[in-house]
């Protein structure tokens, strides 16, 4: 071994030394980071339904065990219905609030059936702090507030989930009995989202939660399964592998040329149609 190699080796193991601990502080972090990464706005547009142009809206307050409160909207059946109606539970996306969707729960609203929903904790008007776990429960505190209701008839429930929202849908029809399940732009697990977009890093840092994959198997109610076929966020065959898993009927609706934030304008109203039309079929109503 020449001097120059033997002088070498020692900066060449603190470079790899440096380079090791660099990459397990970049771990740690993004650990510690899941929950801001799965939820990453905070606030947003938060307010009374009848602000937001949809007059016949309540703004309803779900409180949660441990003292936060989930903000919601609860919006009637959108023509004249005999109670009890039908309805639909709504999920929304992480880059998305209730207030945020007017103009869009306003197009996909039932003409027969109801729809809540309801916002994660931190966004919109609901308090506390979101996490994988509390977003489950607070989906079945939901789901029970809206059974509940002396206006609703809790066997004719649809579950809709969009992107992160497909989990607390598929948990709730997983656990419990509901009508129907829609589910757009839905992923396999936070671990293969972790995989598709963090590759040099262990998936197992995104933990155990939202296993969309165990859950979807677990679902005993018809499916309406919605992707855009360009969707970058969510590959759409992490669709297709979840329709392939379901043990119930699944129907599958590609939005030709939908990226993962534009599907509500690319589906367009033959979208909103197909939801509603679901809604009707599951829940023995008119579209």
């Amino acid at each position: 071994m020449t001097d120059s190699l033997r002088h070498l080796l020692p900066t060449l193991g603190r470079i790899a030394l440096l380079l090791a601990l660099g990459y397990a502080a970049l771990c740690l972090i993004l650990a510690l980071s899941r929950n801001r990464i799965v939820f990453p706005i905070r606030g947003g547009p938060a307010g009374d339904p009848r602000r937001f142009g949809i007059g016949d809206g309540e703004l309803v307050t779900i409180p949660t065990a441990d003292g936060a409160r989930l903000g919601g909207w609860f919006l009637p059946p959108a023509e004249p219905t005999p109670a009890l109606w039908p309805a639909v539970l709504w999920f929304h996306g992480n880059g998305e609030t209730v207030a945020g969707l007017a103009a869009v729960l306003h197009r996909f609203r039932p003409a027969h059936a109801a729809l809540l929903a309801v916002d994660y904790r931190d966004y919109g008007s609901s308090t506390g702090r979101p996490t994988v776990a509390n977003t489950l429960a607070d989906a079945d505190l939901a789901f029970a507030y809206l059974r509940t209701r002396p206006d609703v008839d809790g066997a004719r429930i649809v579950v809709y989930g969009r992107s992160v929202g497909s989990a607390p849908a598929m948990h709730t029809a997983a656990t419990h009995a509901v009508a129907g399940l829609v589910l757009e732009s839905a992923f396999t697990s936070l671990r293969a989202m972790a995989g598709a977009h963090f590759r040099i890093f262990p998936s197992m840092l995104a933990g155990r939660g939202f296993d969309n994959l165990d859950a979807i198997s677990k679902v005993g109610c018809p499916i309406l399964l919605i992707h855009g076929d360009q969707d970058r966020t969510v590959p759409s065959a992490m669709g297709r592998e979840l329709a392939s898993r379901a043990r119930s009927p699944v129907e599958l609706y590609t939005i030709a040329g939908a990226d993962h934030n534009d599907t509500y304008g690319m589906g367009g109203t033959l979208y909103a149609r197909r939801v509603r039309e679901f809604v009707a079929r599951m829940t023995g109503g008119a579209p």
